[in-house]
This record gives structure tokens, sequence and C-alpha cells, in this order.
């Protein structure tokens, strides 16, 4: 249907209002990392690199942000593997309650974060008396992360036909090789799409973090203590800078592989090479 020239600049100017009302704030925040002066004032009287080269020499926010790195991988690892399992149990097997069994998974991502937080807290403390770490962060991150790693899983797995991986078996390959040969190349974009969303949404979380975290500080932590501090406040201006752009660049390799839509005609080849092999 034709749109007139009135309806698309009404368009426009909704994208526009859109992404002025989503990046203004980032953009401030980004301008006063170059303040030349430890006070936040608008407009910006002069612009400065010192703070940069203050906040690499920062020890408190380099550990912070080394365990935010491995918290991040270790909860995107363990959201690989136990997503991806569910997620095939789910898209490729009937069975009685499937459906709840897929609600209850994805849950967590809806549950308020407070709450899991809380939840975990007690369940580490009180009921197995763990002290809390990098491991209870990791636990606690993947709570959510494994819902990432579900849904783009499950959504490439609903997209692949079953007739590939039965073609296969039916030429001899075993259940091993048709997973290793067919339906792991077939979604693969999605597996490592869903590992660098979980991984951004592990490394800017906070709120279940707080609750699960003990005496160390991951970077949004270490942010959230010092943004209060007049004398570090340039600093933590520049380590949000930092921070958005170690964001940024997972969520955008996500989204260039969500993009690419999978085929199952590599598949199709594939399935005869794992019977002749």
């Amino acid at each position: 249907m034709p749109i007139s020239g009135r309806v698309r600049w009404m368009l426009r100017g909704g994208t526009f209002l859109a992404l002025a009302f989503l990046y203004v704030p980032i953009l401030v925040v980004i301008l006063y990392a170059f303040n030349s002066r430890r006070i936040q004032t608008w407009p910006i009287k002069g612009f400065t690199t010192e703070w940069f080269g203050k906040a690499l020499d920062n020890s408190g926010a380099r550990d912070a942000l080394w365990m935010s790195l491995k918290a991040g991988l270790g909860a995107t690892l363990v959201a690989l593997v136990l997503g991806t399992l569910a997620a095939m149990a789910v898209s490729r097997r009937r069975f009685f309650g499937r459906d709840s069994v897929s609600f209850l998974i994805i849950l967590p991502l809806a549950l308020p974060g407070i709450v899991t937080g809380m939840a975990l807290n007690a369940t580490f403390r009180e009921v197995f008396h763990i002290d809390l770490g990098l491991v209870t962060i990791v636990i606690g991150h993947a709570t959510f992360c494994i819902v990432v790693v579900y849904n783009n899983t499950a959504a490439r797995l609903r997209r692949l036909s079953p007739s590939v991986v039965e073609a296969a078996q039916d030429l001899g390959a075993g259940m091993g090789r048709s997973f290793r040969d067919i339906t792991l190349p077939l979604m693969r974009s999605a597996l490592v799409a869903g590992g660098l969303l979980a991984f951004a949404l592990s490394f800017d979380e906070i709120i279940v973090t707080t609750f699960t975290v003990g005496g160390d500080q991951t970077l949004p932590i270490w942010i959230q203590t010092n943004v209060s501090r007049p004398n570090q406040l340039p600093i933590v201006n520049v380590v949000a800078v930092f921070a958005i752009l170690l964001s940024l660049i997972p969520v955008y390799l996500a989204h260039r592989l969500t993009r690419e839509e999978g085929t199952v005609t590599g598949g199709a080849a594939g399935a005869g090479a794992a019977a002749r092999q």
C-alpha cells in the first residue's frame, strides 16, 4: 500500500523521537567522560582526555572489569549447555507438559530481578551454606542467560526440517554423527548469537548480582558504589563509556547473526556426507 508523503514524514519523526528518547542520556554520559571539571555542570565548560588515563590506572575498576568478564563468560558457558539441551528436548520431542516446561524455562526472564536475587541468596547461604563469590554470581546470571540461549536455539530448530537428520540416520549415520555434522552446523549461528546476548546481559546485570556477589565487585556494582563520590565521578563516567562499548560489541554481532536466515540446503548435503563416513 503506498504511503503518502505526510505519513512518511510522521514515521520518520516518530523514529527520530524514539532514538532520541533512548540515546540522548547515553550521549550525555559520553560527553561528561571528557569533562575537564570534576563537577558535572551543563553546558560543559571544557573538554579533556585525562580521565581516561586515570580510569585505566584505577585498580578497583580493573578488578571489577575482570570479575564481570569472568562472570559473563561462566554464565554464558552454563547457559549454552543447559539452554541448548532444553531447546532440543522441547523442540524435537513431544511429551506431556511440553508447553508447561517451555513456559517454566522462559519465566525467570520475566520475574523481578530482586525476587530472583533474594531467592538465590537465601538458597546459597541458608540451604547450601555456600560462600558468596564468583560461583554464585555465575549461577545467578545463568538463571536468565539460559532463557536467551533457549529462545534463540528453539527458534532456529523450529525452522530446521527434522527430515534432514532422519535422512542421515536412515543412511546409517548415528545420533552423535548426525548431530555433529548436520544439526550443530545449522544452528551454530543461533548458538553464537544467543551466547553473545547472554554475555551482554550478564555483563551489565546489577540487581541479581547485588544478592550473589559477596565481597567482590563487578563493574556495574563498582559504578553504582562510586557514582555518588564526587572525586570519583569523572572516572566513573569514563568507565561507563567502556562498559557501553563492551556491551555494544556482542549485541551488534548477535544482531548481525540473527539477521542471517538458516537454511537446510547445506544440511541435506551433510546428511549424505555423514552417512558415508
